[in-house]
């Protein structure tokens, strides 16, 4: 009896084997192409990472912080129609948050200037800029930018105060 089993055993072993080893990769014909090189980097260079646009800060003009990206709003394209920006509040409370025109924001990869009496930074590379760079803004990133990672942007810029933004009606979630 215990015989019968081992040699259904082996039987069935083998036959697995078999199979196993008729499905190598240089033996099946496989009419599907392989995917074409755009998922390496160097196909999508310039583009920016939605997870790191979320939390970015945004400044006025003036270069004080108005808030930061809560949100950005999609049409069924793909296409980033508004970002959600949160105005005041603590950590989240008491927040409010505006819909803006994506087209209306200015993306910058240098950082902020500082507030103190020289307005000469330290670039990233280690080099010096001068001047303010919400007035260099353009809605790309800069190809000349010696940022230490380009695949989201230091900044954005939204020519409106604080309390200009607070009057605006909020934006609220529709269920």
């Amino acid at each position: 009896m215990i015989a019968k089993h081992i040699t259904v055993a082996l039987i069935g072993s083998a036959l697995l084997a078999t199979t196993a080893v008729a499905q190598t990769p240089g033996s099946t014909t496989n009419t599907m192409s392989a995917p074409a090189a755009a998922s390496s980097e160097s196909g999508y260079h310039g583009d920016w990472r939605s997870s790191k646009m979320i939390g970015l800060n945004v400044y006025n003009d003036s270069n004080e912080k108005l808030g930061s990206i809560s949100d950005m709003l999609l049409d069924k394209s793909g296409k980033i129609n508004a970002a959600v920006i949160g105005v005041g509040g603590f950590l989240g409370v008491g927040e409010h948050l505006v819909a803006v025109s994506f087209d209306k924001l200015k993306f910058v990869d240098t950082p902020v200037p500082s507030t103190s009496a020289s307005s000469t930074t330290t670039a990233p590379s280690g080099g010096t800029t001068t001047g303010s760079t919400t007035g260099s803004a353009t809605s790309a990133p800069a190809t000349t930018t010696a940022k230490s990672n380009p695949w989201y942007p230091d900044h954005a810029v939204f020519s409106a105060t604080k309390d200009q933004l607070k009057s605006m009606p909020e934006f609220k979630y529709a269920e």
